[in-house]
């Protein structure tokens, strides 16, 4: 495991603990200043809600959400699957480009889901998003020949390091395209529940999920730092 997925993952880890230690009031004003919320750019707001932080904030949340979890199995099936895609484009693009990459992808998914929840109350929480966009990018090249999962798949770090095919070459392989099928299944069915907060339901979003995927697949090539096949 690279130590920034360890960090990261222990950061997760330490943020829901904390706030399983503070009360309701306390976890609420957590949400406001950090869950990214619709309803902070323009909606219907109940009067006595204030959403602190201004213009900061607005721009924060586009990433802090992602440290916020609903419940433990929320945040340990990311933790999961943080571990299995993270490590292995952490161990690609280095520390600086992965907590880079994992800020846009988190921003992203938060888009994704500003533009098709305007104006929700709901909170959006977890790292679902980011987690999608390393899923994308391991896709890039995981699967080429030499590759952690290609055919005459290759060991240790050189494994990670193949280069990757352009985008539409990497679509023509059979394990890229049943993997791409599988997902975008598996999120529309099970993509989206709630989870209860303080004043509102929490959303944990499939749209969300989508966006931080697409931003992690088209954008990989800008944070590789591994030369790409002509």
């Amino acid at each position: 495991m690279p130590p920034v997925v360890a960090a990261l993952a222990a950061a997760l880890v330490l943020v829901q603990f904390g706030r399983w230690l503070i009360d309701e009031q306390a976890d609420l004003q957590v949400l406001l200043w950090f869950a990214f919320v619709p309803a902070r750019y323009g909606g219907a707001v109940p009067i006595e809600l204030v959403f602190p932080g201004g213009f900061a904030a607005d721009v924060w949340t586009f990433v802090s959400y992602a440290f916020l979890h609903g419940d433990i199995t929320h945040l340990g099936v990311n933790l999961v699957w943080l571990l299995a895609f993270g490590t292995p484009v952490a161990w690609r693009f280095g520390t600086a480009r992965f907590l880079a990459f994992f800020a846009v992808t988190a921003a992203a998914g938060a888009l994704a889901h500003f533009l098709t929840h305007p104006g929700e109350l709901a909170p959006l929480v977890g790292a679902s998003a980011a987690i999608s966009g390393a899923m994308a990018a391991a896709v890039r090249f995981a699967f080429e020949q030499g590759g952690p999962l290609g055919f005459m798949r290759g060991q240790g770090p050189e494994a990670f390091r193949v280069p990757a095919p352009p985008l539409l070459r990497a679509l023509r392989n059979p394990q890229v395209i049943v993997f791409l099928a599988v997902w975008v299944v598996l999120n529309l069915l099970f993509g989206a529940s709630s989870v209860s907060s303080s004043f509102a339901a929490g959303t944990i979003a499939w749209e969300a999920h989508f966006g931080g995927f697409f931003a992690g697949l088209f954008l990989f090539p800008w944070f590789d730092p591994v030369r790409r096949q002509a």
